[in-house]
């Protein structure tokens, strides 16, 4: 079993001292991804649909360089910014989500300028 971080030019890269995901074992826990364009740097334009279209695309580039994908993912954490986003996160999200269904929690925070939904991933691999 592999162990260690796991980084794309894919993905946005971090902003702190911490890994775009961790694998121990057949686990995979990834960082919390943000509606960043990793080609730009910077966020997307439009709402919280096209911020959830980007975390995902996101996700799927960290998920696929671990050599996983969102059927391996388990559990996912959202994070929103304001309760008026939730349906429309819940729309985008239910479009982009495969079956089986992740367990799924979601919260309300703060976020850095412009972000409007953050989200993270839990996922077990196969060996």
């Amino acid at each position: 079993m592999t162990n260690g971080a796991i980084s794309t030019d894919a993905a946005p890269k971090p902003v702190a001292a911490y890994s775009q995901a961790k694998r121990k074992g057949n686990i995979l826990q990834l960082a919390g991804q943000v509606g960043i364009d990793p080609a730009t740097g910077t966020v997307v334009p439009g709402g919280v649909a096209e911020q959830t279209r980007q975390v995902f695309a996101n996700l799927e580039a960290v998920l696929a360089e671990a050599g996983a994908s969102m059927t391996d993912v388990v559990m996912m954490r959202v994070y929103l910014t304001d309760t008026a986003h939730f349906a429309e996160l819940n729309e985008t999200y239910n479009a982009l989500i495969p079956e089986p269904y992740p367990a799924r929690t979601t919260v309300y925070v703060g976020l850095p300028e412009g972000l409007l939904v953050e989200i993270d991933a839990l996922a077990v691999l196969d060996g």
